[in-house]
């Protein structure tokens, strides 16, 4: 493979036709990670909390079926509620840890909408 040399043009050139590509490619997308060295803390933790907050809310769900279901008893009952309110708290903590609300935990995937329900 031989090495060009590209003018400062021909350089931008390239750079302008990256950048048009990925902005259609990311048509839709309405949320990333923002990957500066200043954020990417923030970008990342956002991202992690708001798949375990998700998860949290699906368990929390699967506990409220189980218990209407009848399958859980007073005991399980009461320490799967304190469990996933001690998850809630400590997501929270982290969230506010890195700047971020509880809000800001909810993800936006696309054509598949948010991570979670704006009802809870």
């Amino acid at each position: 493979m031989t090495q060009s040399h590209k003018s400062p043009a021909e350089i931008e050139t390239e750079i302008r036709d990256l950048t048009r590509q990925l902005e259609a490619a990311s048509q839709g997308a309405l949320q990333r990670i923002d990957c500066n060295a200043e954020t990417i803390e923030q970008g990342l933790a956002k991202l992690v909390l708001g798949l375990i907050e998700l998860l949290r809310r699906l368990l929390e769900r699967q506990a409220i079926r189980r218990m209407e279901g009848g399958s859980l008893s007073d005991e399980k009952v009461e320490a799967m509620g304190q469990a996933l309110m001690k998850l809630e708290t400590k997501i929270n903590e982290m969230a506010a840890g890195f700047g971020l609300k509880p809000e800001d935990l909810n993800l936006e995937l696309g054509p598949l909408g948010k991570t979670t329900d704006d009802t809870h």
